[in-house]
This record gives structure tokens, sequence and C-alpha cells, in this order.
């Protein structure tokens, strides 16, 4: 299985706050339990302290999690445990078939008028549910000539509306490198908008500096920038992380979210619910709850359709239209996101009651 790539391990002092947060982070599971003085012989789940799937936690993102705390929603998305090597029917290692959407170097094309860049292969925290966590990104382009030739493959396309930064985690580069991107998606004419998919203020709030401010500001003056965030769970935003949103919708960005539905961490209507309240108190718009895809090694977080399907059932109850989010699958080959509201009959919802 290919290994994330990972920075260089001698980051100059001279290197941002951010990118030297980064390089301190836990890279080995013993490490983070250590840290939240957690012994492993007394572990309620089996784990793999030699995970084949890298670890990595940045210490900032630790910081949140309750010390012993074994049931902590945060410690439950990083945890390598050994149900990773479970063999279960359905999971595969291309869940959401990026390989057959393949379109150039680097460049995926799924849906009509949006064009998906996968910028690198680089995250700031390892989930143990991604759905790229077997994603071939040995084959990303690795010189500024390659993705030339994949900017010419979309300014050649006229029906092209979007541009959609991923990876990886688009926001593991660094602000040159991004504002190259930036600049080319931008000059293509026919491009109305950018998205970038990005998980790193989460865990790396620091990542947005001034620098980053000012080149989102920048960018945002000429064309709408939508910055779809990743949280799962309220206990993820805090004090910090509410300045620095702000700060990014000063600057003119469009904030949203997307959330994965996670067996032991977000599964109930009380934490789906403060998952909307903490996100809409912090200037972002609940914009998908995403079924779990069924990637090779996360089958033990899966929630089922009916359980989720009980669960927006609640929220609807409990928050206004706006705070609901989209629950939705990812479904191979389709031309958009489904409802999962539209594949799974009313009749067999289950209640929750809490």
């Amino acid at each position: 299985m290919h290994s994330t790539p990972t920075p260089s391990a001698s980051v100059a002092t001279s290197a941002p706050a951010w990118q030297r947060e980064w390089q301190a982070s836990f890279r080995h599971p013993r490490e983070l339990l250590e840290f939240l003085e957690l012994d492993a012989r007394e572990t309620p789940y089996p784990l793999d302290l030699n995970p084949r799937f890298p670890f990595r936690v940045p210490r900032n993102y630790a910081a949140r999690m309750r010390k012993g705390d074994w049931e902590d929603p945060l410690l439950r998305q990083v945890l390598p445990l050994s149900a990773e090597g479970e063999k279960r029917a359905g999971y595969t290692e291309d869940a959401v078939g990026d390989g057959d959407a393949k379109a150039g170097p680097g460049l995926l094309r799924k849906y009509h008028g949006r064009a998906l860049l996968m910028l690198t292969g680089m995250c700031a925290v390892h989930c143990r549910y991604c759905f790229r966590r077997e994603f071939p990104y040995e084959d990303l382009p690795a010189a500024r000539s390659e993705w030339e030739r994949t900017y010419a493959l979309l300014a050649a396309d006229p029906d092209l509306r979007e541009v959609l930064f991923s990876g990886g985690d688009p926001l593991s580069l660094s602000d040159a490198n991004l504002r190259w991107h930036w600049e080319r998606a931008l000059a293509l004419p026919q491009v109305k908008r950018v998205r970038i998919h990005t998980r790193v203020p989460v865990v790396l709030p620091r990542r947005v500096d001034a620098n980053f401010l000012e080149l989102t500001r920048e960018m945002a003056d000429r064309k709408p920038l939508f910055l779809v965030l990743h949280v799962n769970h309220a206990g993820e935003i805090h004090a910090e992380l509410e300045e620095r949103l702000r700060a990014l919708r000063t600057a003119g960005a469009f904030l949203l979210n997307q959330a994965v539905l996670l067996r032991g961490v977000n599964d109930t209507p009380l934490a789906l619910t403060e998952l909307s309240e903490k996100l809409l108190g912090a200037g972002v718009l609940p914009y998908y709850l995403h079924q779990l895809d069924r990637v090779r090694g996360a089958g033990h977080f899966e929630v089922t359709e009916e359980e989720g399907l009980a669960l927006m059932e609640a929220l609807r109850g409990r928050l206004p239209g706006y705070a609901v989010p989209r629950y939705v699958r990812e479904v191979a080959g389709e031309a958009s996101k489904l409802e999962v509201s539209a594949l799974i009959p009313d009749s067999r919802l289950v209640r929750f009651v809490d």
C-alpha cells in the first residue's frame, strides 16, 4: 500500500509556525496514548500499534481530547484498531470510483461542470476512516510542467464552471504552491468559482495565518472562494479555530462543512445537534453529512442508513432547516451525490430516544 507523503524531517526554524507544529505531530500511537494517560494494555478495543495505514496526529488536535478517556470522539477518529485488518464484504480500496474518474494528471472528473484536482497526497492528520487511504498518490504530478498539461485540458472545456482543490489536503501545501494553482484556476475564463476541501484548519488552526489570509483575500476578490471544512464533532470547534474562521470570513471566503457519520463519534441526535449549533456559531453552514464510504479498513465506523435517516429525522425536529445538513452517499459513476432518503424507504426507520 502506498504511504501518504510526509513533509521533510528537517523543517527549518524559519518555516511558518504551522509547518513546525505539523512536523512535531505524534507519529506513533503509543506517543498519543502516553500523552492522553492511557495504557495500551487496558484498551477496550484491540489496537494495531503498527498500522499499515500511517499514523499522524498534530499535538494541537490531541490537546482537544479528554485525557484518560478511551471513548473520546476525537481519539476514536485517529486511533488505529485491529478491526482495520478485518475483511468485510463490500469494502474495497477505491470506494468512490476515483480510479475510473481519472481524466488527466492529478485530475478527476465525476460531475458535470466541475473538475477535482488532487493537489497533494499529504494530510495534517490521518483519519482512520479516510476514503482515500489507499489512493495511488505516487501517480500525482511531481512537476509544474505536468500540472500545466492538466490546466490546458481544463481550458479546453467550455462547460467547466468550478474547480475543486482536494488531495490529501490542499492546505498542506505552501502558500506559494497554493497561489500557483489558484492563479491558474482563476485564469480560466469559464470558471466561476474555486472550492477547497480541507481539514487542516481544524487540526492545525495556525495554518490560517496572516499570509494565508492575505492570499485568501486577494483570490476571493477575483472570484468566489468556497472553503469546505471537515468537522465531525462539536469538540473539534474551539476558541482558536473560531477566531481563524472569523478571519477567513472577513477575508471573503464562504465557509461550509462536510461531516462523516461515524459509529462512536457522532451517531446520536445530541452529538449531531451540538455539531450543527457549534458550526453555526462559528459562521460555518452545515452542508453534507456523508454516509461512510466503504473503503477497506473502515467498516467498524459504519452506521446503518436506517439509523442515519432516523438521526436526520431527529435533527429536523431540533434545528432550523438551514442547520440540517443533507444526508448523502457517494456512489461511483452517479451524476451527483445521492440523498440517502431516496434510497431507503421511510418505513424502515428506527427511532432514537435521548
